[in-house]
């Protein structure tokens, strides 16, 4: 890719372009210079620079109302361990399924991770941001500069467990959906399900 010039990457980095020679002067950014003396800046060494608003974003989500509890006691968890480690630190809280991409705080986190204003994220347990694709998320943390860390990372869970949490989740979702039609036949096949997933 060409190189760009400095009101391209202001644009793209979303600062004014004494930000960009601000930076230059702190040797944070290199830029190349043109024969006649115009800055151009590399795209990958731009988005790699951290903006002055990067902080430490705690993300936590339950999949219902009725986990509320649940969603207060992770957040407290991830503001004591934020303080502990004396960051500046914002909370982001979803209310949805972990099979939803759409969820209002898993869409402000990403655009936050992409244009560079997140330092670290932090979960209480890996599949509170999605119950699968959290590894899409990872990369694009790594990618942006953002440092992942998990609270709890249980390595005690068999591929049993897993798999049965994964199910419960999905016949969860496939229930709400059909919890519409308030048909009691419908009803009777999730419960049918449930007792199944719940074998394992």
């Amino acid at each position: 890719m060409s190189k760009l010039s400095i009101s391209e990457a202001a644009k793209i980095k979303g600062v004014s372009a004494s930000t960009l020679r601000r930076w230059e002067l702190e040797g944070k950014l290199i830029p190349e210079r043109t024969a006649s003396g115009h800055r151009r800046y590399d795209l990958a060494q731009l988005l790699g620079i951290k903006s002055e608003l990067s902080y430490t974003i705690g993300y936590c989500r339950v999949s219902s109302y009725d986990q509320k509890d649940d969603l207060a006691r992770q957040r407290q968890v991830l503001e004591l361990f934020c303080a502990q480690n004396g960051w500046q630190y914002q909370i982001i809280e979803d209310l949805g399924s972990g099979l939803n991409y759409s969820k209002k705080g898993l869409k402000r986190l990403i655009r936050l991770i992409v244009d560079s204003q997140v330092e670290r994220l932090v979960l209480t347990h890996k599949d509170r941001l999605l119950r699968f694709g959290s590894e899409l998320i990872f990369s694009l943390s790594e990618h942006f500069g953002t440092e992942v860390l998990i609270i709890n990372r249980t390595e005690d869970v068999s591929f049993e467990e897993d798999l049965a949490s994964d199910v419960l989740e999905i016949i969860t979702v496939f229930s709400a959906r059909l919890s519409g039609s308030r048909s009691h036949k419908n009803k009777k096949i999730v419960e049918e399900l449930k007792n199944v997933a719940a074998k394992f």
